[in-house]
């Protein structure tokens, strides 16, 4: 009997041991629905306070531009636009330590949709057709995605993010990334093709990084705030080290898109660049799609298929802002290369009064001459 027990007892143990986690395993979460929906939702209502701060910036922007006495920084509007991209960038932030990272980036079209129709309200701008169907588009594959999207949510610990970062697949897709980051910047910087594929093929390889490091960073803070310190290891700090620079070169890259392209040309893009590269990124280092069913799988990626759709038919042939018809180039001016504006006078057929006291000082200098 006692050897019975002995052997029952082994047993037990060794079972104990089977099932218990192994230190650099992802550990699923007690509540993992609650989670991910909560994730969820914080990303969705981030994305439409960064969509209504877009639009109270734009509106601040255009008052100050018609009243012509400050700049648009001293207005209380502009900053409580900042204020509220601030909130909505934070809820961005947070939601990544919710919910898989392949799930939050696709959410960004939200605020696409949302832009689309506050900007009504605010900017008083006409309710296309295309925004019309590029929403219920965008909507109809945002509820898709959401549905066939992975739903297991882990622990996001020091020892876990250590382990994905020495995994082989992993460092394979790094050096990957590295080699066609260092092609693509060759290519746009020394041989000065300023093409928008490869300006934003780099912010979406950039943005992957910024991905990995923004959920890392979060979920060890969420481990932190719920007892299990993380800010101890340094893993952390490399993390946020890594989100920080990532971010900083996104902006560069983005601020030069946006100077050489038309924003219709770069918002959907980008969009879905970056939603393409977050979904890679969250593949290969959280490994969120492992063990997901196949209709899973193809219906999370035609559920971004129409959320891209809706985007873009969104952002197509946007009107552009009209310049001031008060003002004429003076490169039309006859032998004049400048590139400044001038005013014309209401009661004269000329180009105006300055344009033609240029005029007549040119004509005075000839008849000199000769």
């Amino acid at each position: 009997m006692s050897s019975l027990n002995d052997t029952g007892d082994m047993a037990n143990s060794s079972s104990l041991n089977t099932t218990s986690p192994q230190p650099h395993r992802a550990e699923i979460l007690e509540n993992p629905l609650r989670t991910y929906l909560l994730g969820i939702i914080i990303s969705i209502c981030g994305n439409i306070l960064i969509s209504i701060s877009l639009n109270i910036q734009k509106y601040a922007h255009v008052r100050q531009s018609q009243r012509g006495s400050k700049p648009y920084y001293t207005s209380v509007v502009w900053w409580c636009g900042v204020a509220l991209m601030g909130i909505g960038e934070l809820g961005n932030f947070a939601a990544y330590g919710f919910a898989p990272a392949s799930l939050i980036a696709p959410l960004g079209c939200v605020s696409v949709i949302a832009s689309a129709f506050i900007s009504v309200i605010f900017l008083k701008e006409t309710v296309r057709v295309s925004d019309i169907l590029g929403g219920a588009l965008a909507i109809t594959g945002t509820y898709v995605l959401v549905m066939f999207a992975p739903h297991t949510t882990t622990h996001i610990t020091a020892l876990l993010i250590q382990y994905y970062v020495l995994s082989w697949y992993f460092l394979v897709y790094l050096l990957l990334e590295v080699l066609v980051f260092c092609i693509l910047l060759y290519v746009y910087k020394w041989r000065k093709v300023k093409h928008i594929v490869i300006v934003m093929l780099l912010v979406a390889l950039l943005a992957s990084l910024t991905v990995i490091s923004v959920k890392a960073v979060s979920g060890m803070i969420a481990e932190s705030i719920k007892g299990q310190l993380q800010l101890i290891y340094p893993i952390f700090y490399v993390m946020l080290v890594v989100m920080i620079a990532s971010c900083a070169f996104q902006i560069k890259f983005l601020n030069q898109a946006m100077k050489m392209f038309d924003a219709t040309e770069v918002v959907p893009i980008n969009f879905v660049f970056f939603t393409a590269s977050a979904i890679v990124a969250g593949i290969v280092f959280y490994q969120e799609f492992e063990g997901l069913a196949l209709l899973n799988i193809f219906m999370f990626l035609f559920g971004c298929l129409l959320s891209f759709l809706g985007v873009f038919m969104i952002a197509r042939n946007k009107p552009k802002i009209k310049q001031d018809p008060d003002f004429i180039a003076m490169d039309k001016i006859p032998r004049k290369s400048h590139t400044d504006k001038v005013q014309p006078e209401a009661k004269t057929q000329t180009y105006g009064s300055l344009a033609a006291k240029l005029m007549c000082n040119s004509a005075s200098r000839t008849h000199d001459e000769s």
